[in-house]
């Protein structure tokens, strides 16, 4: 009889034998979709409670990779580090790290099963917000457990294994590790041996534990503070070695959290995509308060929280367009605490900068603009609750004092002021040398890029200057919202670099511009997509382009004009630019917008059938069903929020774009008990097509719902067809 792991048999339990029944929203889960990247990153099948500080994924580069180095004890940083190594061997050769064979891995959002070492051992793991518990079986009835800090110390005592590592800078991560079977040898490794003593430190630190025993239980705390916070998180949350039970209780937290989607209708298949997209939304930012304190990379200080969580780990230039909104909608109070935790970091630098790439280990000034002004924007004119007056200041020091270059943090230069008195980030001809400092020898000035996001931002701080009541500097950046006008180019409707003289770089190819990453001009994507990087003003660039049938002829150039070279070629110089259709670009957040901007300008139904095309394509459920960078909720939030029919353009706008609803029923579970009910009749593939609409029983001949409307609840109706209705929504 094939052996069923005791985890997975305990979900189906309590999933009321979900593979015969009703399933629960986590049971729609994969989190291996995505787990094959298409060029760059994968997605990582990550376990982790709803945002927070605890989340482990297997210790492997993807999932092709033949070995795990161990079993996971925390991610540090989104995708990028993981702290510590657990390894697991029933042989004899002791190493730091022990790279083993993998099979039969089974995995959900709060927890694991696998068997390692050829099925010599069988893992189960279930984990809680700063806590988790293992159950180890060794098939033989013996084997060695091993915990080594790659960059730190770890301690030995009464049964407790515990330790730290740094991170990066001044930054540590502590565990503390309580074992309940007694090991008849304990030590410390060293040059393979295990000797005695209470502690070691330095590179891949090891303490071990060797078993005569055929099963070994143990859990942990994790801190960002201390040795003895760690175990205070344990205890707090985790007072049972039983894994079936801490499962249970995260099982329940993440139905409870996705949950307040509602889906009804549907395939198997769209349900899956929806609800993995959903829970990848809550992977960032994280909570780092414990009992009330966190650490702060910010300052290196340990603070009291007031009551208000302390938040990190958010690349905002990927999750301000449709992750944060999305989270404005469903918990309101949390992206509260997320901003004010953004206004802490800016306080704490000591130099009142908004971040812009807030990670466990500090602002890592990523990318290029400020796009935390966004955020704020975002959450103010949708009625959040912010000190206006401070979030103002640090977005508009974060704007003029910081410099512009992109992957910088230093103080704004020359080409800062150049910028402010000019109106665009000058370019340099191909092969000029660079002569401003803060210009990153990589990631180059981005100068399109630059300057398209600096309007946006600017228009975004326009917005909040006058709700802080500073009138000048609204006006100020209100000119300078319509700075992108600096760079289009009448003669070719694209945005175009300039030079410091005001000429255009010439000759110039907008699908395959200068440097790797195109980053001479523009930043990971082309011309193309940059086309439509005017979020904030539609209007204006629907009448640079010609008017609206000019503007949607040359949406529809965008995804029906070819590579143009082959497909090695281009993604060898534009690595980030994949799922594409024509030379959209699904796979990078700058694309995610752009098949709404048919609302705009009159055909909406494009929009409709743009957007079943992008989701059929390149979001499903495989492997290698996410195109490009996930990024913590970045792209995914676009999935959720597109099967639900709407899609916020403009963050900072009180408005979403109406697509085109992917389930019969939808039920958007709003706080305060209140719901909104979006209805799609007759839906299916083909039945794309909006025909008519109302909202709560009225009309809606629009293409746009507003904030006001959404969150007040009620019942938005479609009906659907297999033909555009070219007179619905213009």
């Amino acid at each position: 009889m094939k052996k069923i792991p005791a985890l997975l048999l305990c979900a189906a339990l309590l999933a009321g034998c979900s593979e015969y029944g009703p399933k629960d929203p986590v049971d729609y889960v994969n989190p291996y979709i995505g787990n094959i990247s298409h060029l760059l990153v994968p997605t990582f099948p990550t376990v982790q409670l709803p945002n927070s500080m605890l989340r482990v994924y297997p210790e492997r580069a993807d999932y092709t990779s033949e070995y795990v180095n161990g079993l996971p004890v925390i991610v540090t940083n989104h995708r990028e580090r993981s702290a510590f190594k657990l390894g697991v061997t029933a042989g004899n050769e002791l190493r730091p790290v022990i790279p083993v064979t993998y099979d039969n891995e089974h995995l959900t959002p709060y927890g694991f099963s696998v068997d390692l070492q050829d099925g010599a051992i069988h893992a189960d793991y279930a984990v809680s917000h700063q806590s988790a518990v293992y159950r180890i079986r060794f098939r033989d009835g013996k084997g060695t457990l091993l915990l080594t800090s790659q960059n730190g110390a770890v301690s030995l005592a009464d049964g407790v294994l515990a330790g730290y590592q740094v991170v990066d800078g001044e930054t540590k991560v502590y565990v503390y590790m309580e074992v309940q079977e007694k090991p008849v040898q304990e030590g410390f490794l060293r040059h393979g041996q295990l000797v005695d003593g209470k502690s070691d430190s330095g590179r891949n630190a090891c303490v071990a534990m060797t078993f005569d025993v055929p099963e070994v239980h143990l859990r942990y705390g994790v801190s960002f503070i201390s040795q003895e916070q760690a175990a205070a998180n344990l205890h707090r949350e985790i007072g049972t070695y039983d894994v079936e039970k801490v499962a249970a209780e995260g099982r329940r937290v993440w139905n409870e959290t996705l949950g307040r989607l509602e889906i009804r209708g549907g395939s198997e298949s769209e349900k899956t995509v929806f609800y993995s997209s959903y829970y990848r939304t809550f992977e960032r930012p994280v909570c780092l308060s414990e009992d009330g304190r966190y650490w702060s990379a910010f300052d290196n200080q340990v603070h009291e929280d007031g009551g208000t969580p302390f938040y990190t780990d958010d690349w905002i230039w990927d999750t301000y367009r449709a992750a944060h909104p999305l989270r404005v909608v469903m918990d309101p109070s949390l992206e509260e605490d997320i901003l004010a935790s953004f206004v802490r970091m800016a306080e704490q630098t000591g130099n009142d900068w908004a971040p812009t790439f807030p990670e466990v280990t500090g602002d890592s000034r990523r990318m290029n603009s400020n796009h935390t002004v966004a955020t704020f924007a975002d959450a103010l004119v949708k009625g959040l609750r912010l000190d206006t007056l401070k979030v103002y200041q640090i977005s508009r020091n974060a704007l003029v004092e910081k410099t512009l270059a992109p992957w910088c943090g230093n103080p704004a230069g020359a080409i800062d002021a150049f910028f402010w008195e000019k109106g665009y980030m000058p370019a340099l001809a191909e092969g000029e040398p660079e002569t401003d400092p803060n210009v990153h020898s990589f990631e180059k000035r981005q100068p399109v890029a630059v300057t398209l996001g600096t309007s946006y931002d600017s228009w975004c701080a326009s917005v909040l200057a006058g709700a802080a009541g500073e009138r000048a500097d609204s006006v100020f950046f209100a000119r300078h919202a319509r700075d992108y006008r600096n760079l289009y180019n009448p003669a070719t409707g694209f945005f175009h670099p300039r030079d410091a003289r005001g000429n255009f770089i010439e000759p110039f190819d907008y699908s395959f511009p200068g440097g790797m990453g195109a980053r001479e001009y523009y930043g990971e994507n082309n011309g193309w997509v940059y086309r439509w990087d005017v979020q904030h003003g539609i209007p204006d660039l629907v009448s640079l382009m010609g008017g609206p049938e000019a503007f949607v002829r040359k949406l529809d150039e965008t995804f029906a004009t070819p590579l143009g070279r082959s497909k090695f070629e281009f993604y060898a110089k534009l690595p980030d630019h994949t799922g594409n259709v024509g030379q959209f670009s699904m796979a990078n957040e700058p694309s995610l917008h752009i098949p709404y901007l048919y609302d705009y300008a009159g055909a909406p139904w494009k929009t409709q059938k743009r957007i079943r095309q992008l989701l059929r394509t390149w979001f499903r459920d495989d492997l290698m069903g996410v195109p490009g960078d996930e990024d913590g909720g970045g792209m995914t939030s676009f999935v959720v929020w597109s099967c639900l029919g709407l899609y916020p353009v403009t963050p900072g706008k009180a408005e979403y774009a109406i697509g085109s609803p992917v389930f019969p029923e939808a039920v958007v579970h709003l706080p305060g008990g209140k719901t909104f009910e979006i209805v799609a009749r007759g839906v299916s593939e083909d039945n794309k097509y909006i025909q008519s609409a109302t909202l709560d029983g009225k009309p809606l001949t629009r293409p746009f719902l507003s904030h006001e409307e959404l969150m007040r609840g009620g019942r938005l109706v479609f009906e659907m067809g297999n033909e555009p209705d070219k007179t619905w929504g213009i």
